[in-house]
């Protein structure tokens, strides 16, 4: 598939990216000492570590961090004109979850936005659609459309893929402005090869046996499709720079690079050791972080398998000198904080059930028609400034906090989630009911005006005080585990 062949000959392709990997990393010696009463074969994975997030994050917020990573800290966003959210593990089944990452993005309403899902490809496909609809938009027309992609895969305790996934989100920006990285080719195929499936009504992933997954599977579907990309492309595989073909299973990407005549050195790392391979999100994780290092004229093959195979071949263009992500995945994976803990990371996971306590023991509905009234507050964090004395405040009313002026219908949106802030004042509760006590929570100033109160999150005792710099981070606030919905908010993390 040549989008020069599609649309009308310009230039489209990636115009931003970004990551997010979370900042927590278990050590897989730790994991496997745990268990080696029980699995000694598992010491056998116990090289690195594997990223995992913290109880209140998700597929959603990974996606939304990876999304901010990419779209910078500027508020418009207006640009972005459609967004496809790829997860196998959304939180939601039956409610748009690319809904929610476009309200705590502060998208506009009018975008158009849909769930791409169901299988290990989907981070690539939603890549690939997005491609195919700036391809085909009108002559003269800049749309500009945000691919987001989160997993946080739970495996069960005590298995190999518990060492193999990680948790993490990546993003892409598809345009035709300041293309860094020119689409010039791609290929796919659909194949019913179950090599792992989840029931709709079930926790976990059933795997299936690794040597009929690498050779029935990768070796047989992927060269085939990964060929014609390369066709499409007018590209010979000893042309290629950069492959990236995630995998859990040794030597795969290593193993399908020698059959097609791929350099060896173009194949990527893909991150096992130091972040685990993050679902259907990995392959444009690896793909933000080739891009980071990537130069003019390399060319990038980049391919998913799941139930197929999806391939898209990028050549890297001038511009790229000229973008930074926020922090990109080079920045991620430096802001690490190591955890030896096992069994947090099974409480963080709702893999052991534990004694809550009485104080947990409340009724957690949401009222949706208050989420609906107020979605930009609760969702985009944003506020209100008076138009007639500038003054910033959260949440915004009718009526201005303004001293001396209440001045009535005077305020203006006013998004607090980019703005620098600081911690004036905290605390440190080991008394409220927490999945990570002690809870921390107080009262934070932005600038430019305005504060409110909120929870800390990412913090140990001790780590911060008054003054502390802190950003924006969106999270899970709660569960209504009787109803099985999701709430989420902003909480403050402090800058590392």
């Amino acid at each position: 598939m040549n989008n020069k062949a599609l649309g009308d000959g310009a230039m489209i392709g990636i115009t931003a990216f970004g990551a997010y990997v979370p900042r927590l990393r278990l050590q897989k010696k730790a994991m496997a000492q745990t268990n080696a009463w029980l699995a000694p074969n598992l010491m056998g994975k116990a090289k690195g570590e594997r990223a995992f997030g913290n109880w209140d994050e998700d597929a959603i917020t990974f996606a939304v961090e990876a999304a901010r990573d990419a779209l910078g800290p500027e508020d418009d966003r207006s640009h972005i004109k459609a967004l496809y959210f790829a997860s196998t593990t959304a939180p939601f089944a039956d409610r748009l979850n690319a809904g929610i990452v476009q309200a705590a993005l502060t998208l506009e309403p009018t975008i158009q936005a849909a769930d791409i899902s169901g299988t290990q490809k989907a981070g690539v496909t939603a890549l690939a659609q997005a491609l195919c609809v700036a391809n085909g938009a009108p002559e003269g027309a800049n749309p500009s459309i945000l691919v987001a992609a989160g997993d946080r895969r739970v495996p069960k305790a005590v298995s190999a893929q518990e060492f193999d996934y990680g948790d993490g989100g990546a993003a892409m920006v598809v345009g035709r402005n300041n293309v860094l990285a020119e689409w010039i080719g791609g290929a796919a195929s659909t194949v019913d090869f179950v090599d792992h499936f989840r029931g709709a009504d079930e926790a976990f992933d059933y795997q299936w046996e690794e040597r009929w997954i690498r050779d029935e599977g990768y070796m047989k579907i992927v060269p085939p499709v990964l060929t014609r990309a390369l066709a499409s492309a007018g590209l010979e595989a000893s042309a290629v720079d950069h492959f990236i073909l995630p995998s859990t299973f040794k030597g795969i990407a290593e193993g399908i690079a020698k059959r097609l005549g791929l350099k060896p050195e173009a194949v990527s790392d893909n991150l096992g050791t130091i972040v685990g391979e993050t679902g259907c999100a990995h392959a444009l994780l690896m793909l933000a972080g080739v891009l980071e290092k990537a130069k003019a004229g390399q060319t990038i093959l980049v391919a998913q398998f799941g139930q197929g195979c999806e391939a898209l071949v990028f050549k890297v263009t001038d511009a790229i000198t000229q973008f930074k992500p926020r922090l990109g995945l080079s920045g991620w994976l430096t802001n690490r904080k190591e955890e030896t803990s096992y069994m947090k990371y099974l409480v963080f996971n709702g893999l052991v059930e534990w004694d809550k306590g009485m104080r947990a023991e409340k009724d957690n509905k949401t009222a949706l028609t208050t989420l609906y009234r107020y979605n930009d507050g609760i969702l985009g964090l944003v506020g209100g400034r008076c138009q007639v004395t500038g003054t910033v405040q959260y949440p915004r009313t009718r009526i201005s906090v303004a001293p001396n002026s209440p001045e009535v219908d005077s305020q203006e949106p006013y998004k607090f989630a980019e703005r620098a802030a600081k911690v004036l004042t905290y605390s440190a509760d080991y008394l409220t009911y927490s999945m990570n006590p002690p809870n921390h929570y107080g009262q934070i100033d932005f600038e430019g005006g305005g504060r409110i109160f909120m929870d800390i999150a990412d913090v140990e005792p001790g780590e911060i005080d008054s003054g502390t710099q802190v950003r924006m981070a969106f999270r899970v606030k709660e569960w209504d585990d009787r109803r099985g919905f999701t709430r989420y908010f902003w909480k403050a993390v402090p800058v590392r």
